[in-house]
């Protein structure tokens, strides 16, 4: 199954941004988008279509010129003339680099990889600054059993904020207060699953989970799925920091390449 992956945002709300594409912010020594990418070829879906737009040129480089030593253990011999790789992380991927525009929303963005999504009945798509460990699996099940056109990943957010309720007819009044991921809100958690008639409810211009989304929501073809396990998006310096911290003390749940097929669990954040 195809992937296709968002790549063309700006990232303001993050110092290491800048001046790249949001998705090419390192966690470790790889970029987000490779964490992600990781992710959906470990299940087994390898052909990607990354939808570019600033600074596009930094993503084309950094696949073209990629370094499969700086992920992969290796000897060198023969005074350096010699390189034996024990593995390898893009060996088997297919990736289309499509311009999608340097403005474009995440609608307009779709839209415009549509032809090179010829001949699927359906296909994964990411926003590609997220990262959770769900057995991708069980996601897919749960879309094949509903038979809808759209389902995206529920979650709790991860944000250190309270939600407030103020009493009717008593704009002052505090009745209710508790942390947000202790309720039953749940977002957008940005891994969607799409059979190729989505294209029939975007048009032009509109941003994919406003407009088209309403529509599928009146004919009840939109469905989420609940998770409660392990999920982060990399929004802000503070949400990097916390992913880098999880790399760096080797307990980062979204690497479920490394956990010999035992992925999902309760890690949360």
């Amino acid at each position: 199954m195809k992937v296709v992956l968002f790549c063309g945002g700006l990232g303001l709300r993050i110092r290491d941004a800048e001046d790249i594409p949001k998705p090419m912010v390192h966690i470790g020594h790889r970029p987000i988008l490779w964490h992600v990418m990781k992710y959906y070829a470990h299940f087994g879906h390898r052909d990607f279509i990354l939808c570019l737009g600033h600074r596009a040129e930094t993503i084309k480089n950094y696949f073209l010129n990629y370094n499969e030593c700086a992920s992969n253990d290796f000897v060198l011999s023969a005074g350096g003339k010699k390189l034996e790789l024990f593995n390898s992380d893009i060996q088997d991927w297919r990736i289309t680099f499509a311009d999608t525009g340097i403005n474009s929303n995440i609608g307009q963005r779709l839209r415009a990889v549509e032809k090179y999504l010829e001949g699927e009945e359906e296909f994964l798509a990411n926003y590609s600054d997220g990262l959770t460990d769900i057995p991708l699996s069980t996601q897919l099940d749960h879309f094949h059993a509903h038979d809808k056109i759209a389902s995206f990943l529920c979650v709790r957010p991860s944000l250190s904020y309270h939600l407030v309720s103020l009493q009717e007819g008593n704009g002052s009044l505090v009745s209710d207060i508790h942390a947000i991921d202790n309720g039953n809100v749940r977002i957008n958690g940005g891994f969607f699953i799409f059979k190729k008639k989505i294209f029939e409810y975007i048009r032009d211009k509109e941003e994919l989970v406003i407009e088209p989304f309403h529509r599928l929501l009146a004919e009840k073809e939109l469905i989420g799925y609940a998770y409660d396990g392990f999920w982060a998006s990399m929004d802000t310096f503070k949400d990097k920091q916390h992913l880098e911290n999880l790399c760096a003390g080797g307990v980062a749940p979204w690497e479920v390449w490394k956990s010999n097929g035992k992925n999902g669990g309760s890690h949360k954040r």
